[in-house]
């Protein structure tokens, strides 16, 4: 066995692979939250990617995340955050689209009034998704919002739920957000009461939950905890005011040949009619 000559450094160790699969956090430097959706029902691994935002993005997290091959970027956040914090794009050569859910920064500052809301309100958002995903040479793709975990965290259970994951499935993926984020010890105050006097909504670049004129101010939703009953009353407010989440899409815009164009790309299998 050849051994290193005097004064030649040795190799340097193989680099872990960017995404250590379905479910895991991904390293990228300046991107929080980014973790693979797949692998779960028929949504096959390194297809469909979320995150947070990609506006600090560095140097080095951009090489890495280039490693992804990713081809598309979808953002869901609102048009005064993406003129405040655009996404590092510069080189990274993948195709960038807006699909907001809320236009405007102005949208219920508790969690448990935030999910029904974005239920009632996603459902363009989450079509113009579809079509980005299911466009020529789309995939793989990530989709994001500020922090990837109310906004991104419906949209991508909405994806999952129509690759056939089970419920059990897609609330798991749906919680992973709080230990990404460090927010799993806020976990008992996520379904809390208003606190009186609370303003109702963020308006006029107040973040969610602070109060005009000072005053102690509630936490932005940055800082709030995911919980599964957030994710399941958002899907009960589908359900009942629709039937089914096929049929909320449908209800906004979407067609059959572009949800069965849209399970063909997601799982890899053969278009079905």
């Amino acid at each position: 066995m050849s051994t290193p000559t005097e004064g030649t450094a040795p190799a340097p160790p193989p680099r872990p692979p960017v995404s250590g699969g379905p479910g895991t956090p991904i390293d990228v430097p300046g991107v929080r939250n980014l973790r693979d959706a797949g692998g779960v029902g028929e949504l096959r691994p390194g297809i469909l990617y979320r995150s947070g935002a990609l506006d600090a993005l560095t140097a080095r997290g951009a090489e890495r995340l280039g490693e992804l091959g990713l081809r598309t970027v979808i953002d869901l956040r609102s048009t005064p955050e993406v003129a405040a914090a655009p996404d590092v794009r510069d080189g990274l050569g993948f195709t960038y689209r807006r699909a907001p859910v809320f236009v405007e920064r102005r949208w219920p500052a508790e969690q448990r009034e935030l999910y029904p809301a974005m239920a009632g309100r996603a459902g363009r958002s989450t079509v113009a998704v579809i079509r980005a995903i299911t466009a020529p040479g789309a995939v793989p793709v990530l989709v994001h919002c500020a922090s990837g975990k109310d906004r991104t965290g419906l949209t991508v259970a909405v994806l999952q739920t129509l690759l056939g994951a089970s419920e059990a499935e897609v609330t798991e993926d749906f919680l992973r957000s709080n230990e990404a984020l460090g927010l799993a010890t806020w976990a008992p105050s996520a379904v809390g009461g208003p606190v009186a006097g609370e303003q109702p909504l963020a308006v006029n670049g107040l973040v969610a939950g602070e109060r005009p004129g000072g005053g102690s101010p509630r936490p932005g939703h940055g800082a709030l905890p995911v919980a599964a009953t957030h994710l399941f009353h958002a899907l009960l407010w589908i359900r009942s005011h629709h039937g089914s989440v096929p049929d909320w899409l449908l209800a906004h815009g979407a067609t059959e040949s572009e949800l069965a164009d849209l399970r063909a790309v997601l799982s890899g299998r053969p278009r079905t009619p």
